[in-house]
């Protein structure tokens, strides 16, 4: 991947470079804020002098901000630092549960509608004063809501409206649910990116006995929603690809969706072979592992699930047990929404790290330059696999 360096600065910053963490992604921020204080310490050196560079090189790029509530749980916003003619980038993940604030004297953790809250607080704090307001939020508010099947709400693009009409000019986020809600906002920035490249890196580093053929490993689908992702998957490892299809009971309507009564399986043998399965995010972990199950049954071997989001809302406990039981060999997700210390201390799961990528983003961006070759993975994956010997 090819980043921005001494040699090949080609346009000025569209401003100095501000980056805002959320609360709860401090840990995320602070990575990303590391990688560019390394790398501008070498970067457009010779036009340091140039007026147009002033503050390229600083020791953080952080801006302090702070979310006080008052006792009602009513909140507000406060930047601490400027921001006038900043090219602002803010961080959020409105998953992380583990922060809380105080409401009539109880602790109450923050929901997604909490976060989301909150970021637009930031923004209204900002507006007028920032030169531009960019979101990077790995996984989007509400993506799961994108689409009207009966008298509901459209709550994925009534969100990416209200950011547009704050002034937000571009969305960055990973493996959208569904990248067709960008349709909400077309007059603006919206970057779907696939983690591919990282999961892929993942997998290979922590999985030293792996083969990547034909006749020792598959791509799986848990369903037909994410076939495209899997379809790309398995191109760039050069492997088959199989499906599961869910059949569901369109009679009864449990937790807002008609429930699924059985995974049906379509595609080649799985007997004997390596499995990964590929999906945007683990909620549950019910359905995966009923897919896992499945395989099992069909005679698969080791099982990896790779999903770009790990909430796990209903514990770690069903996944210890599919492990203890050689159902699942690892879980790969990224760091871009919160991880329990108890799931980092999970012996079956790999953490996939974001901050580097989205690092390259933003410095990227922060020149107005095409982001299309960060988009791009195919040579990356090409490259690591012939590295690792995984590929002639």
């Amino acid at each position: 991947m090819a980043r921005l360096t001494a040699e090949n600065v080609e346009t000025i910053p569209y401003g100095p470079l501000g980056i805002i963490a959320m609360p709860g992604c401090e840990t995320l921020a602070d990575k990303i804020d590391s990688y560019l204080v390394k790398w501008r310490k070498g970067q457009a050196l010779e036009h340091q002098g140039s007026i147009a560079f002033y503050g390229y090189q600083r020791e953080s790029f952080l801006i302090d901000i702070s979310n006080p509530r008052f006792g009602s749980g009513e909140g507000k916003a406060v930047i601490n630092d400027s921001v006038r003619g900043y090219d602002l980038y803010i961080v959020t993940d409105c998953f992380n549960y583990s922060v809380e604030y105080n409401m009539y004297g109880m602790k109450v953790p923050k929901s997604p509608d909490d976060h989301f809250a909150d970021l637009k607080r930031v923004i209204s704090a900002a507006s007028s004063k920032a030169k531009r307001i960019s979101v990077i939020m790995p996984m989007l508010y509400e993506g799961r809501q994108h689409k009207r099947s009966s008298r509901e709400s459209l709550d994925c693009a009534m969100a990416l409206q209200e950011l547009v009409n704050l002034g937000v000019e571009n969305i960055i986020t990973f493996d959208a649910h569904d990248q067709r809600v960008q349709n909400s906002i077309p007059h603006k920035s919206f970057e779907n990116v696939m983690p591919t490249y990282q999961m892929i890196k993942a997998l290979v580093n922590s999985v030293e006995d792996l083969k990547i053929d034909k006749d020792s490993l598959m791509v799986i689908s848990p369903d037909e929603g994410a076939m495209n992702r899997c379809i790309f998957f398995a191109t760039q490892l050069g492997i088959n690809l199989g499906m599961f299809y869910k059949r569901r009971d369109y009679t009864k309507v449990v937790n807002g969706r008609n429930p699924i009564v059985e995974h049906q399986y379509l595609g080649d043998s799985v007997s004997g072979k390596d499995i990964i399965i590929v999906d945007d995010m683990i909620s549950s972990g019910e359905s995966m592992l009923e897919v896992a199950q499945k395989l099992k049954q069909l005679g698969a071997n080791r099982i990896f699930v790779c999903t770009t989001f790990g909430l796990f809302a209903n514990g770690l406990e069903v996944f210890d047990k599919a492990f203890e039981e050689g159902t699942i060999a690892k879980v790969f997700t990224t760091n871009g929404v919160y991880q329990t210390p108890e799931l980092l201390s999970r012996e079956w799961y790999e953490s996939v790290e974001l901050s580097k990528y989205i690092a390259y983003f933003l410095d990227t961006l922060n020149h107005d330059m095409s982001v299309s070759t960060i988009l791009d993975s195919s040579v990356r994956i090409d490259t690591l696999l012939r590295k690792k010997g995984l590929k002639a």
